[in-house]
């Protein structure tokens, strides 16, 4: 806690910092908020937390994270005036949030690559958040700075950001082993609120053995849904818990998707459990979307004071939802001519398996593979993504370089044309990045197959989006 004093000059300062950034400064979601923590500390984005009525709620994981926080946002703003920040998901852009914005409740989207940079303690222990919800936990960012972050640390850094909750309740995805693990160990400190699928109509393909978070050993699944995630149990006795929202229903039409919903969860404001059961209809928005769908369900029912408007508010904001919801620079499938182009990031092996599975609903034939890849110590990335291209069976591979180094791009190159030998590779450097984006989209749109996958590493925003860009435009 910081003195009164302090704290309003802490604010003015962040509120000149917010004006400066509108005249041409730049960083208008994150400079604002340093400002007010170089004045008055990291205690004084405490005490701004404390002003929330209701409190913050906090979303991390490694993929999701801003469609369920977008989707969230939208749900909860029908009931509540909310302070938000997603996308730029730092404690800076939070503070900004903080300062700049009204609202009885916080929700924060925040990205966490390690402990060091990260501070999911330090965030956890600033905002006191009364939710933190958790989407899937995958392997990436393999360096962060150059420095080598295994896996391990990076899922400890996810756990700290609720580990010393002692309020609230957490959301998180029963059907993937280390976010539901997260909730098991919780259990006797907060409330713990699951979300999962309960139908056996999504089924991925060519899924690899995954080892228990608690023990070690490999899980045995009798289903897996995608990637890790699906219905496991272990020797140990650790196994997938009951979700309290669940998808229990699905209709899978090319135009649209009819999904029913089933819950019976704690409801924070509340302090008791709720039911709800409906349907809602959605766009064919790929399986992963399913999950930030009840994610963010899942959140909105636990959290809002308004229960009696779950089922309106949810079926008016699925019911009407479209493409546009979408991030820029995910993954999505254009139509140029003829062909059916799949293209977005993929910067993990979780994501490009769901981008896989995303366009595997569009493939009616020979196809092609544009593979852009990771860098200079992000084999484990390669590995993993190499998994998913092989599961894919491409009649064709070519071989972009995703990140910075062409080398390590034409080692990998190497490695996938053992499988692929007609595998073409082009080293298209990042410096130029204009012409990368040029030949990219070349090489999609003038493609001799109908259907081609473009996904890897790269750019998250605006390297996608520019060759999306490129397509329309031609």
């Amino acid at each position: 806690m910081v003195g009164k004093l302090r704290l309003n000059l802490a604010k003015f300062s962040g509120k000149l910092a917010s004006q400066a950034s509108k005249v041409g400064f730049g960083g208008g979601k994150s400079i604002p908020g340093f400002v007010f923590s170089k004045v008055g500390t990291q205690e004084a984005i405490k005490d701004m937390a404390h002003e929330l009525k209701y409190g913050s709620i906090v979303l991390t994981g490694t993929n999701g994270k801003t469609t369920t926080t977008t989707l969230l946002i939208n749900l909860m703003s029908k009931d509540l005036q909310i302070r938000k920040s997603y996308e730029n998901n730092t404690i800076n852009s939070i503070a900004t949030a903080l300062l700049n914005q009204k609202g009885d409740l916080g929700i924060f989207e925040y990205g966490i690559r390690n402990m060091e940079y990260g501070i999911p303690d330090t965030v956890q222990r600033l905002l006191d958040p009364i939710g933190v919800v958790y989407t899937t936990i995958s392997q990436e960012h393999t360096q962060v700075n150059g420095i080598k972050n295994p896996f391990d640390s990076y899922y400890e850094a996810k756990i700290l950001l609720s580990k010393e909750m002692e309020r609230g309740v957490i959301v998180t995805n029963c059907d993937d082993p280390r976010t539901a693990l997260i909730g098991i160990n919780k259990q006797d400190d907060v409330k713990i609120n699951y979300y999962g699928i309960a139908i056996d109509d999504i089924k991925d393909f060519d899924a690899k053995a995954i080892k228990c978070p608690k023990c070690g050993e490999i899980l045995d699944y009798s289903i897996n849904f995608l990637n890790h995630r699906g219905i496991y149990s272990c020797k140990c006795g650790f196994k997938r818990p009951e979700p309290n929202v669940k998808l229990v229903g699905a209709e899978f039409n090319s135009d649209k998707w009819k999904l029913t919903i089933e819950g019976d969860l704690f409801n924070y404001p509340k302090s008791e459990n709720i039911q709800f059961k409906f349907d809602i209809t959605v766009p064919p928005f790929g399986f992963h979307n399913i999950y930030n769908t009840l994610a963010s369900i899942t959140a909105y029912a636990t959290f809002t004071p308004k229960v009696e408007n779950i089922e309106k508010n949810v079926k008016d904001l699925f019911n009407n939802l479209d493409m546009s919801f979408i991030p820029p620079g995910r993954f999505e499938v254009v139509s140029v001519g003829n062909k059916f182009i799949g293209l977005g990031q993929g910067d993990n092996g979780d994501a490009l398996k769901i981008n896989a599975m995303f366009m595997k609903q569009y493939i009616d034939g020979e196809f092609e593979f544009i593979y852009t890849t990771p860098d200079e110590n992000e084999e484990e990335i390669f590995n993993d993504h190499y998994d998913v291209v092989k599961g894919m069976k491409p009649d064709h591979v070519i071989v972009v370089p995703g990140r910075t180094s062409i080398s390590k791009a034409e080692e990998y190159y190497n490695i996938i044309k053992k499988d692929f030998p007609d595998a073409e590779f082009y080293p298209l450097s990042s410096e130029e990045m204009g012409k990368r984006i040029d030949k990219l989209t070349d090489l999609a749109v003038n493609s001799d197959y109908d259907y081609v996958i473009m996904t890897g590493c790269g750019e998250e925003q605006a390297m996608w989006e520019e060759i999306k860009k490129n397509m329309i435009n031609r």
